[in-house]
């Protein structure tokens, strides 16, 4: 459904009314030879808690994200960790598992097929404990890299 400006035309703005299509970052060739997939090897590492993870995950795309209230699974970030947001979830042992995320609410301009959800990487953290600056920076470089490119670079 698309908004419709004064003089009756579809403005280009969409406004999305179904679910966010869910993608991971792929890094381009140009920055790993490898083209790894942060987000997917950090799931692939923690296959236990791997499903609670992707259950908010498909949770918020459903939603949509906007609309989403994170009841403490789903948090915009702040500071200089602004225009990212975290999936939260407590693991065995106490340990809590973050993945950090892009929202694309002009996905289709960035070659996306539309409102895209797109996962960068994760990390995890023992109890009572806090990431590191130098933890945070690693996820915004990788957050700019994804965001250097256009159209977007993701996993197929």
């Amino acid at each position: 459904m698309a908004k419709t400006p004064a003089r009756g035309r579809p403005s280009t703005e969409e406004v999305w009314s179904g679910p966010w299509l869910v993608h991971f970052f792929q890094r381009h060739p140009a920055d790993d030879p490898h083209r790894s997939v942060p987000a997917r090897a950090f799931l692939d590492a923690h296959r236990s808690i791997a499903p609670k993870l992707l259950a908010v995950v498909r949770a918020v795309a459903e939603t949509p994200p906007p609309a989403f209230a994170g009841g403490g699974k789903w948090e915009a970030m702040h500071g200089d960790m602004a225009g990212f947001y975290e999936v939260r979830v407590d693991g065995p042992g106490r340990r809590h598992y973050r993945l950090f995320c892009i929202l694309e609410r002009d996905g289709m301009a960035l070659g996306l097929r539309g409102p895209s959800l797109v996962l960068i990487t994760g990390m995890a953290k023992e109890f009572r404990t806090t990431f590191s600056s130098r933890d945070y920076e690693k996820v915004r470089q990788l957050g700019a890299e994804y965001r250097s490119r256009s159209p977007r670079s993701v996993a197929s």
